[in-house]
């Protein structure tokens, strides 16, 4: 047994099989060029936890000038433990909730897409399951991803998550940054860890 939660077990044997359906998954993505200069609106999604607890908080912001322009927050809880490179097993079902209605350009979600030791993080998952153009962001890279498989943006990790490609995905971020950082995913950590804007 590698985790338990509540009711959830996860052993050696089904991390293997979901490996490979990463794997398999991977080559469902699709990268290309996006013209950045349609994009009106990007959105971001961010999960925190509080033990069991999930708090999903999803921002929507106009794009380039990064004016919020509405958010929520869902709560629900989560019965799958935190396991590394497999983090599109707790976070999916509570970022998908978040989502849940709205409409957006591009997605901004604090995770991995390619840059992933299986070339499918939680940001090409998320990009795969809402079709729509997604964009991997996190604070530091997974060891052992090429490096080609990401680009540092100020204080930023960028990757491709889904139907954009690494270029692209750089323009969306860059005149987001606020401190290094892109802004809607600020914006989305304050309120999943705090429930006010």
């Amino acid at each position: 047994m590698i985790n338990e939660s509540k009711n959830c077990i996860i052993t050696e044997r089904k991390l293997e099989l979901i490996a490979t359906l990463q794997r398999k998954l991977a080559g469902q993505i699709v990268e290309r060029p996006l013209d950045v200069s349609n994009v009106k609106t990007v959105a971001a999604v961010d999960v925190s936890y509080r033990g069991d607890l999930a708090r999903a908080a999803f921002v929507l912001c106009s794009f380039p000038e990064c004016e919020l322009l509405r958010a929520n927050v869902v709560e629900i809880e989560v019965s799958v433990p935190y396991i590394p490179t497999y983090f599109f097993l707790r976070e999916t079902r509570p970022v998908l909730l978040a989502l849940r209605g709205e409409d957006f350009d591009v997605l901004l979600v604090e995770g991995h897409g390619r840059a992933h030791p299986r070339g499918y993080g939680l940001a090409s998952h998320i990009g795969l399951l809402t079709g729509r153009p997604t964009v991997g962001v996190a604070k530091r890279p997974l060891r052992g991803v090429p490096e080609e498989l990401f680009r540092r943006t100020g204080k930023a990790y960028v990757s491709v998550g889904n139907l954009i490609d690494l270029g692209s995905a750089v323009g969306i971020v860059e005149p987001l940054l606020e401190g290094g950082y892109p802004k809607p995913l600020k914006l989305a950590d304050r309120l999943s860890k705090r429930g006010e804007q």
